[in-house]
């Protein structure tokens, strides 16, 4: 969603609330998230994941590639993981809402496939204003960057156009509409949205479920 103003304040917040020293995810790999009840339509097998399986906290973020306060987010959900490795998994859904996110989310699950899904995230957001023009969004120069963080782009173009990751895609956008996403990003801690939205409700949403694991383990 487009949030331009949004995104210098939450930037700002973030510094606030959690001391800056952002740190994005990279010391753990990507991989696909249980489903955690069936028919689920939060978490996804095909879901990426970061976080220990058994995490007491489950956080699901949807969200777009594009959305200049997803960017916004980005070093904040570091900062809430690094202070909470072992209670917190993270849940990332995708929620093309902007034209030409789709194909970034196709660049996404394609270095995926090499191991290089959060580099290229990163990277990604990092240089959002350079490729994510809402209304002409340009996705050659989104691949190129990709290609700055060292994947296979030959190899990564072939893998962006396979079924499976059209079926993601196609599985993603069900689960939002059934949802019924309309901004972005939105979060779930543990199946519940938090009471607002912003960084301090969402890391208090997920304090008080640590918290009461905690009381209930």
């Amino acid at each position: 969603m487009n949030r331009r103003a949004f995104v210098a304040s939450t930037a700002a917040a973030a510094f606030l609330a959690f001391g800056g020293g952002a740190v994005w995810y990279r010391s753990r790999r990507p991989e696909a998230a249980p489903l955690s009840a069936e028919g689920d339509r939060l978490v996804r097998p095909h879901s990426p994941v970061i976080g220990p399986a058994a995490a007491p906290v489950t956080l699901v973020e949807f969200f777009d590639p594009s959305c200049e306060a997803c960017r916004a987010f980005h070093p904040i959900l570091g900062q809430i993981m690094s202070r909470h490795p072992d209670d917190l998994r993270l849940v990332l859904r995708y929620t093309p809402l902007h034209e030409g996110s789709d194909e970034a989310v196709r660049i996404l699950e394609a270095a995926r496939r090499q191991d290089r899904f959060e580099a290229v995230l990163d990277r990604l957001f990092e240089r959002q204003p350079e490729w994510a023009i809402h209304g002409a969004p340009d996705i050659a120069k989104a691949w190129e960057i990709a290609g700055t963080t060292g994947i296979d782009l030959d190899l990564a173009r072939r893998d962006a156009t396979l079924p499976e990751v059209t079926a993601v895609l196609e599985r993603d956008v069900a689960d939002l509409e059934a949802v019924g996403i309309q901004r972005t990003p939105t979060f779930f801690v543990n199946g519940k949205e938090p009471s607002a939205f912003g960084p301090q409700p969402l890391y208090e949403a997920i304090v008080a479920e640590i918290e009461r694991s905690t009381a209930d383990s």
